[in-house]
């Protein structure tokens, strides 16, 4: 799999680490905890801000507010404005976009349900799936009644899904019934779920319909034709031609040889009819698994909605952006001598591997911006160094201070 910028530990575990490398210095601790409390202060603000914007820019298309209440925001939420600024809470937060390929992929197979599933992709003006934390799971399913094999399937950790629908003139053109729509046209859905399969990305959209698969079909309808005209051709029909005759001209119908070859011949239709069901009935019986993977996720695997989801993507990326900084801080701290941004990107992704067996592409760039952003870090001649902690605390304690230091005279 390939190497994610995502660090899947909690920002409080590796403090708890980097604390423990430091345990011989108290001083030295407590000022790296106190420097930990305020650079996290300090990104919450940032996140702050950035769901203020997020939130004024996406009312005009939240479903969950009535049209009224849309329509106040027409002129004042811009949707460019909204956009960029998802995309940026979303590389923050180190999620990436699915390829068409993936989903396409997802289409073709499916690790948990089996199902064929049929999306009406015309509804959507523009989609997008974005994804972070790619794992591996092994599970027991059943396969033929009581017999459980162990599939190992590939999944995400988080999964947003972004859905802009078509405005109502599409729909209008179109001559699509709009009061009949599950959704409102124009509106933006987003949707965010946890540890979702990868193969079963599809069924996170919610116009996801099943279907029956192609050998579904064949199982269903190959025996039904082929089956059921051999026996009407060789059984049922002679029998009932024979019996036809026989009463034609007059004789009795107590002959043994027509009714038994008739009672064969309906035997073995009732007996591929039966079959019939049973097929139906399998598909019948994924249809409902499939409805309860979609109820299981939206209750349990659901962790936001439209507006509400912003808090948990502004979550993440604040977290993300604390653990890159914190990182990059801490090994240049206790590095003695200066280190270029490759070298010091081979000591953090060497340490998680040897440490917490963990491989990941640690995004040094953005640790490095965002260290000489808030003035902590430095660069002489491609090499990288940080202040002290005892001034570094003197820093950012200006900056936390400086941001609501407001100007009397102007």
């Amino acid at each position: 799999m390939k190497r994610e910028q995502y660090i899947p530990f909690d920002k409080e575990f590796l403090l708890d680490l980097q604390i423990a490398e430091r345990a011989s210095d108290k001083k030295d601790t407590e000022d790296f905890k106190k420097m930990f409390d305020i650079l996290e202060h300090y990104f919450h603000y940032e996140a702050f801000n950035l769901i203020r914007n997020l939130k004024q820019n996406y009312s005009a298309f939240d479903p969950d507010l009535n049209r009224t209440e849309r329509a106040a925001y027409n002129g004042k939420s811009d949707l460019s404005i909204f956009k960029k600024t998802l995309l940026t809470v979303l590389e923050r937060g180190n999620y990436n976009l699915v390829d068409k390929e993936v989903l396409d992929e997802a289409f073709k197979n499916s690790d948990l349900i089996g199902l064929k599933i049929g999306i009406d992709f015309d509804d959507f003006k523009e989609y997008g799936l974005y994804v972070r934390g790619h794992n591996k799971s092994t599970e027991k399913l059943t396969k033929y009644f009581f017999w459980k094999k162990e599939t190992t399937f590939e999944y995400y950790d988080r999964v947003m899904i972004y859905l802009k629908y078509n405005d109502t003139s599409y729909f209008e053109e179109n001559k699509i019934n709009i009061s009949k729509l599950p959704f409102e046209p124009g509106c933006i859905v987003l949707k965010i779920f946890k540890r979702v399969p990868k193969n079963d990305l599809e069924t996170i959209f919610p116009n996801a319909v099943p279907k029956m698969s192609l050998i579904d079909k064949l199982l269903l309808w190959v025996p039904g034709f082929g089956g059921g005209i051999s026996l009407l051709s060789a059984k049922v029909i002679p029998a009932l031609i024979a019996m036809y005759t026989t009463y034609k001209a007059g004789n009795s119908l107590n002959s043994g040889n027509s009714k038994t070859a008739l009672t064969q011949g309906l035997l073995a239709l009732g007996i591929l009819c039966g079959y019939l069901f049973r097929q139906y009935n399998n598909f019948v019986n994924k249809k409902i698994k499939f409805s309860k993977m979609l109820s299981d996720s939206l209750y349990f695997k659901n962790l936001g909605n439209n507006s509400g989801a912003f808090y948990s993507l502004l979550n993440s990326s604040e977290e993300e952006e604390l653990k890159e900084t914190i990182l990059a801080y801490a090994f240049l701290n206790k590095s003695k001598q200066s280190l270029t941004a490759e070298e010091l990107d081979l000591q953090i992704e060497s340490w998680f591997k040897t440490y917490l067996n963990t491989e990941l592409d640690f995004d040094v760039e953005d640790a490095l911006y965002k260290l000489k952003n808030i003035g902590l870090g430095y660069e002489t001649n491609g090499k990288w160094e940080v202040i002290p902690l005892n001034k570094a605390l003197i820093r950012i304690d200006e900056i936390w201070d400086g941001i609501f230091d407001y100007n009397q005279n102007q």
